[in-house]
């Protein structure tokens, strides 16, 4: 399958999940089983963060994988649920070491209820994750997910310990970011096939297109970070590289210019407010957001080869043309 550089591909459902869409009402019910069933004051913190939600991809694709086997939603949505809710509970924890105000335009639960109580929210998330991954009785999918959350962290901190080091690469970024997005997108999807009793050729497949999803997802991300609005984003412009985070667009421009230039300068110290704007412009204007996705369109391309790699047998035309569909949503997404 050929990545389209831009519109979104027409062979996509009407729907955005296709198959999988009417069983997504049944993640959400999962998700809010947490708030209907604590005290009050626990209500009171989880339901501004799970109604803060995104478009749920994660769990979509949990869904779609588990089309690679036997189709069972009642062991399939709490995996895509534990996915989802291990994905939002990160989110907690980011916003408390980033200070966000806002994510989506909406305060953050570190804005809300202050850091400490907003820590506690995540691990109290984090445990009913794993609770949810239990439920579905397979020891290999609780191991992926024990294994995702350590390689998540490991990733995150990595960055958090790298922050205003100047000496990243491309191949070093790529292992943050296989570590803290793409092995979510990997766990996803494998788990969904693994949970399905799929075969092991479409376990692998499922699992090579979610890595390879996530690693452009997190590509786009970064360029948007640079182009994006920050009224819709809920950050500043160029939010990582102003807290001392290297992204593509930035290690490829310091490749480029490696000596004298304005991210050293800003990352030194030097007039920081000044050669961050003129960083910001530099990358802008120096084709690296344009090349950077060029990188996330190699990764898609290869996601879309996971598809064609899967067994024939394995799932119908409009499960592989959703899974193909969500490729093209990841590039062409806007924020």
């Amino acid at each position: 399958m050929a990545v389209p550089a831009s519109g979104r591909s027409p062979s996509v459902p009407p729907a955005l999940y296709g198959p999988v869409a009417g069983d997504l009402p049944l993640v959400e019910a999962k998700l809010a089983s947490l708030a209907a069933e604590g005290a009050p004051w626990l209500r009171e913190m989880l339901v501004p963060v799970l109604a803060g939600a995104g478009k749920r991809m994660r769990p979509a694709v949990a869904l779609l994988a588990g089309r690679f086997g036997r189709y069972e939603p009642e062991r399939l949505v709490p995996l895509a649920a534990s996915v989802e809710l291990l994905h939002t509970a990160t989110l907690v924890h980011d916003d408390v070491i980033d200070a966000s105000p806002e994510r989506r335009g909406r305060p953050t639960a570190a804005a809300l209820f202050q850091n400490g109580p907003s820590v506690m929210l995540g691990d109290y998330m984090f445990a009913h994750a794993a609770d949810f991954v239990a439920e579905t009785g397979n020891i290999r999918a609780i191991r992926a997910f024990a294994k995702t959350l350590r390689v998540m962290a490991t990733g995150e901190l990595e960055q958090d310990l790298s922050a205003f080091e100047y000496s990243e690469d491309v191949q070093r970024y790529f292992d943050r970011i296989a570590g803290k997005t793409a092995s979510l997108f990997a766990t996803a999807a494998e788990g969904g096939a693994i949970v399905a009793g799929a075969d092991e050729p479409a376990i692998g497949a499922m699992r090579r297109y979610g890595q390879r999803l996530g690693m452009a997802f997190q590509i786009v991300d970064d360029v948007l970070d640079f182009t994006g609005d920050a009224e819709a984003m809920g950050k500043p412009v160029a939010s990582d590289l102003r807290s001392g985070t290297l992204t593509l667009p930035a290690i490829l421009y310091l490749q480029r210019e490696p000596e004298d230039n304005p991210v050293r300068r800003a990352f030194d110290g030097v007039r920081p407010r000044a050669n961050f704007e003129r960083a910001i412009a530099a990358i802008r204007e120096g084709g690296m957001l344009a090349e950077s996705m060029e990188v996330a369109r190699r990764f898609a391309s290869e996601a879309l080869d996971a598809i064609e790699r899967a067994p024939r047998h394995a799932a119908d035309p409009e499960t592989r043309e959703t899974l193909a569909g969500l490729v093209s949503e990841v590039l062409d997404r806007e924020s």
